[in-house]
């Protein structure tokens, strides 16, 4: 009878719960009744509306939670369709260059964050002069690195389904195209909205792109507001608004989970096979 990993455990939960205690302390300061963000005086939500530091009524907190929220979106858009294309193409590439290009496609995610966001700001201030700093460089930015979630999540979703529906609907009829968007795509639905949710997400949480390519408070998100704000006398605002950046990013990668966990990946061997007498069109 194999022994139960006691150690491996007990170190597992005791990293889990050295990273979460602080930030449940912080979302706990968030509902604080009065200004301590150390001294416990009560439960009230004034931080998130109905007082004048809140959330709701400081127009900065504001801003930047509404920022972040446009620069998410749009990243999401226009990452997620550009990550499925790069996926699919990369699928049916063969050759030494298409192994070259899907190493590239992951180098944003191996590539420092400072490195990136340094060179994405020469690039725009040196290079790409007609994209101005701000909203329309940090989506740029933003998209750069979120293809590669999306690539690498539909790309093992592909592996995982094979070649034999898209060839089947091939046989019965169907163009290269119209397989691609009556079988294919149906089948990636999960995986790409996975991805989306992992690309907003991400995007939400970004700190050093944004912080790069932000060139006045006009532009900042949550994250540079939190970092520039907790030195200047914060209050539990700024536990309000690092909550609602916690949960933004929690429920996108729960609704992602709970879309992948539901739509159970079929493998290419799991009994599929083609109609009797069918063979593949060249």
């Amino acid at each position: 009878m194999r022994r139960r990993p006691w150690v491996l455990a007990s170190v597992t939960w005791a990293y889990i719960v050295w990273s979460l205690v602080p930030i449940l302390v912080a979302i706990q300061f968030s509902f604080n009744d009065g200004r301590s963000r150390s001294t416990w005086q009560g439960f009230s939500l004034q931080w998130y509306f109905g007082s004048s530091g809140s959330v709701a009524e400081d127009p900065s907190l504001r801003l930047a939670l509404v920022n972040s929220l446009v620069v998410a979106g749009l990243t999401t858009l226009i990452a997620t369709p550009l990550g499925v294309a790069t996926a699919l193409g990369l699928a049916r590439w063969r050759g030494r260059a298409a192994r070259v290009v899907g190493g590239l496609t992951l180098l944003p995610l191996a590539t420092p964050e400072i490195v990136m966001g340094s060179a994405l700001y020469l690039v725009f201030t040196n290079l790409f002069l007609f994209v101005p700093l701000g909203q329309p460089a940090q989506v740029l930015g933003h998209v750069t690195f979120s293809v590669s979630y999306v690539v690498v999540i539909v790309r093992s979703r592909l592996a995982s389904i094979g070649t034999d529906y898209e060839e089947a609907a091939r046989d019965l009829g169907c163009g290269r195209l119209s397989a691609v968007r009556l079988i294919l795509l149906p089948l990636l639905a999960p995986a790409v909205f996975a991805g989306a949710m992992i690309v907003f997400a991400s995007s939400m949480d970004d700190f050093v792109i944004s912080a790069f390519l932000s060139p006045d408070a006009s532009s900042v998100t949550v994250p540079i507001k939190l970092y520039s704000a907790v030195r200047n006398a914060p209050t539990p605002a700024l536990n309000a608004l690092a909550t609602l950046l916690v949960l933004a990013s929690l429920l996108a990668l729960l609704l992602g989970w709970l879309v992948q966990r539901r739509t159970p990946i079929r493998h290419r061997s799991s009994g599929f096979s083609q109609p009797p007498g069918m063979n593949r069109r060249s």
